[in-house]
Order: structure tokens, then sequence, then C-alpha cells
């Protein structure tokens, strides 16, 4: 367990000093080349809804089993040849999973483009971190976009990779990137994805339930600890955040709006369709690029919160268990 700890806490350094230099062959890139070629084959061994959906469950099994075998094997093998070269592998792979710095940079740049006034970078920027239609955005559209990605993303690149590096060590962090990397590829409700990604976007769900509500509760002690309006943030969770379309996504999104005091959801494209997402927070501040950096600042603010609140919880448990246990 101190061993969890101490490549949790270095996994968060790398991140937050190095990110993910690109030369590197990334561990998440080969998951996501694995989740294609597994794809391909499935599409090509089964065609009706049936059939994909057992292939939709077989490729999130498989996918995540493998990532967690994988990982923890190579740290078996490490630690055979070398105990500091276990603990320094084993720290990079945690800092694989996370992404603060880079998720820091793409916002900044997208604010530095629309502070600039080069609005048709900044929508190329954020076609490159959303999902959404970006072609006929304009710059209020574009901050909108880029704070409620940030702040969704507290969750999946921070607060969930470093609670299960806190559980159970780099290879359960690395089953979860393999978990969110499914759902980010397959886990679509379109005519495509409706089958084989069926149980992506269920075991997504259910493995960042936990950490998304951790992940509230950090930032609201991020809030309170940079002297933000976190009783509004509060307000906003308990508020709106049922209302988003994912169970977990909400709770950032919702908490992020009510500290700042924006509004978030609204008006979406996807794919040419309209599709209208449950407002978050309150309009006390219009939206403007500006937001972009008080989201960076959040993002920052509570990734420390949550690594060391972590720890103390995890130290907490520890304890409670070895008092009961003796």
């Amino acid at each position: 367990m101190v061993i969890f700890f101490g490549q949790a806490w270095l996994g968060y350094i790398i991140d937050i000093l190095i990110g993910d230099p690109c030369r590197l062959l990334h561990p998440v890139v080969l998951i996501g080349k694995s989740i294609a070629g597994l794809e391909r084959v499935a599409r090509k061994l089964f065609h009706s809804p049936a059939g994909l959906k057992a292939a939709g469950v077989i490729l999130a099994a498989v996918v995540t089993g493998g990532s967690f075998a994988v990982t923890a094997l190579l740290l078996y093998a490490l630690r055979e040849v070398s105990q500091l070269l276990f603990w320094l592998a084993g720290a990079w792979l945690v800092s694989t999973t996370i992404a603060i710095k880079g998720l820091a940079a793409a916002a900044r740049e997208i604010k530095q483009l629309l502070a600039n006034g080069d609005l048709p970078g900044a929508r190329r920027q954020v076609a490159m971190i959303v999902g959404r239609d970006t072609e006929d955005m304009d710059s209020r559209d574009v901050t909108r976009a880029t704070v409620e990605t940030v702040a969704e993303n507290f969750v999946d690149a921070v607060a969930a990779p470093l609670f299960y590096a806190f559980v159970g060590g780099p290879a359960l962090a690395m089953a979860y990137r393999a978990i969110n990397t499914l759902d980010s590829m397959v886990g679509y409700k379109n005519e495509r994805y409706m089958y084989l990604g069926w149980a992506s976007a269920k075991l997504d769900d259910l493995a960042g339930f936990v950490p998304a509500r951790l992940a509230g509760v950090m930032l609201l002690g991020a809030a309170w600890l940079a002297n933000r309006n976190w009783r509004r943030a509060w307000q906003a969770w308990r508020r709106d955040a049922a209302g988003h379309p994912s169970p977990n996504s909400g709770i950032p999104e919702s908490v992020v709006a009510g500290t700042l005091g924006i509004r978030l959801g609204g008006r979406n494209v996807y794919g040419g369709v309209v599709s209208h997402r449950a407002f978050m927070g309150e309009p006390v501040e219009e939206l403007r690029p500006d937001h972009i950096t008080g989201t960076v600042e959040m993002l920052y603010q509570g990734a420390l919160v949550a690594v060391t609140g972590m720890t103390v919880l995890a130290l907490a448990l520890r304890w409670l268990w070895l008092s009961w246990a003796f």
C-alpha cells in the first residue's frame, strides 16, 4: 500500500511537470489500437443486435482485463530485476493515466486564440478535445465547450485514475484508463455503437461513480481553500448535477459552474443534430474566455486536493482496518 501511495504521488508530479512526452509511445495509444483492432474483428463476426451486444461485453472485458494483466505482469518482471526500476516504472505508468498538464495546455491554447481574435483557430483547437460540431461556434460557445470539457475531465483524467492508483496501484489505474478509452471510442448512443458500445458505456459509468462524487467534494474543497464561492457550488451540485445525461459528468460541471458563477449547458450540435443539455449553474457572470483560466486553476487546485485527500483517506481506512483486525 505504501508503494501505491508513492507511485500515485510521483505519477501526479510527473504529469504536472512533464505531461506526456510526444516522442514516447503512450500506453493509451496502444489501448486505443487494440480497441480499434478488436472492433474490426467483432464486426466481421457479429451482425445482429444481440451478437454485437455480446461482442461488446467481450470487448470491454478483454481490453480492461488485458490492460490490467499486461501492466501487472510488466511490473512484476521489473520487480524481479530491480525494486527501484519497478517503483519508477509504476510511477510513470500512473502518470500516463493522468492528463492534468495536457488538458490545461489545450485549454490555455484555446483561450489565447480567443484573446488574439482567432476564432477559426479556436474552433479548430476545441474540435480536438470535444465531440460536438464546432464550425458555427461563436466565442462564447467555444469558451463554454472548453470549460465543460476541462470540468468533465477532472473525473476521467484526474480523480478516477488517482483513486484507482491509490486503491490498486498502476495496474488498476491502467484498467480504469482502458475503460475510459473504450467509452470514448465505442461508448456512443448512436446507430453504429448502440449495441457494440453498450457494455463499455455502462462500465465507464460504473467505474466513475465513486470517483465522480469524490471529485465533487475535492473541487468544493479547492474552492474553499482558494476563497471561492463553494456554497454556490454546493447548491449548483445539489440542484443541477442530476439533469446531466451522464450520472457522473454533471457533478464536476455543476461545481465548476457554481464556483465561477457561470452557466454551462444549453444548445450543442452533434453530427448536425441539435441537442439541448440541462443548464448547470446560474449566470451570475457572463461567460467569457477568462473563465477558461479560472477552470484551469480549479483543475490544478482540485488535483492537489485530490492526491492529498486520497492519501489521508487511504491512511485512515488502513488504520481502521488494522484496528479492527487486531
